[in-house]
């Protein structure tokens, strides 16, 4: 099952909000269902509860609760982002916290979650100040990604002021003492993912992925393509079995596929990633994928697409597979 969300024509897209999409026996992708909301650009799950979250990204911007229901998710709740143009938002492993994080001014907004998944008083927001050395893209915060980690650590990456900004999950979340992580200049963090003991970070401004260790400390830098020309990469995420590790290159238009610890000469020193195959992501605009079993299903933005990826080894392969949604901005894939 995929839950896909996008941008609708008030949000300068042209989708109609969230679609259920099933993968049929025959392999085709059959839409289920289409709940109208206003720009439900990201995602998430409850861990445990059947509801699916999604921020509405517009200038108010806003946050809603749905019922994941794959033949018609209903509106159960809905309420302010605490900022401006929200663009992620995740749930802790506990299904205690929902993490905002607002693009347009850089404010985190925090939800206290009810044992119904539902949200438990206003949230509790944490703005952020500074700037980066791009004038265009980071004159100001730009909170981009919310991502619980160990010891019950929440980490946030700001484009505009390239820093990992952290937070503590106590009886309430709270600024981590040591501050934020701060990054290479103008890199631009986007999304990150965490594997045994090391962080990932893709740089949208710079086109780089970062490694650190536990401490984060830096290790090595290696570029997200191979291919020449402006990439804005997008989404980061390592496989289940911790072998790879997926990137989204928007500009070329691609998945990088790296192998972790590998031992092929192209190893990025320090990295540990050895680039291993970059494919066509199947449209325009990858802007964000999901695997899910043998396949890789990826949100071609500007295509009005998921093109649908076969997983051999590890690695995807272009199938022409393509389910056609307007302005898709995210896939969830949920196991049935």
């Amino acid at each position: 099952m995929l839950y896909i969300g996008g941008y609708t024509p008030g949000t300068g897209g042209s989708g109609a909000g969230l679609t259920v999409v099933r993968r049929e026996e025959s392999g085709i992708l059959k839409a289920l269902a289409e709940s109208a909301a206003p720009g439900p650009s990201f995602l998430a799950l409850h861990p445990r509860l059947p509801v699916l979250y999604a921020v509405l990204e517009c200038e108010e911007g806003g946050v809603a609760a749905y019922s994941a229901d794959p033949y018609g998710p209903g509106l159960l709740a809905d309420g302010t982002s605490g900022g401006s143009y929200p663009c992620h938002l995740a749930v802790d492993p506990t299904g205690t916290w929902l993490a905002v994080t607002n693009y347009g001014d850089g404010t985190l907004a925090m939800y206290r979650l009810g044992s119904s998944g539902l949200f438990d008083g206003r949230p509790r927001l944490f703005p952020h100040r500074g700037h980066g050395p791009d004038p265009a893209r980071q004159a100001e915060p730009h909170a981009h990604q919310a991502v619980f980690g160990p010891g019950r650590a929440l980490h946030v990456t700001d484009l505009g002021t390239d820093e990992i900004r952290r937070y503590l999950l106590g009886t309430e979340p709270d600024l981590h003492p040591e501050g934020p992580v701060r990054l290479a200049p103008g890199s631009g963090p986007r999304h990150m993912a965490h594997r045994e003991g090391r962080w990932y970070v893709a740089g949208e401004l710079d086109g780089m992925i970062a490694v650190y260790d536990a401490e984060w400390r830096e290790l090595g830098r290696t570029p997200a393509s191979a291919a020449m020309g402006p990439n804005q990469v997008s989404h980061i995420e390592p496989s289940a079995d911790g072998r790879h590790l997926y990137v989204a290159n928007r500009g070329p238009d691609t998945i990088a596929v790296f192998e972790v610890d590998g031992e092929q000469e192209s190893q990025s020193v320090g990295t540990g990633l050895s680039r291993v195959a970059e494919v066509g992501s199947g449209g325009l605009w990858p802007r964000h994928f999901a695997v899910a079993g043998d396949h890789m299903y990826v949100a071609n933005q500007r295509s009005d697409a998921v093109a649908t990826l076969l997983m051999r080894d590890g690695v995807p392969e272009p199938t022409g597979e393509t389910f056609k949604v307007g302005s898709p901005s995210c896939v969830l894939a949920v196991a049935v």
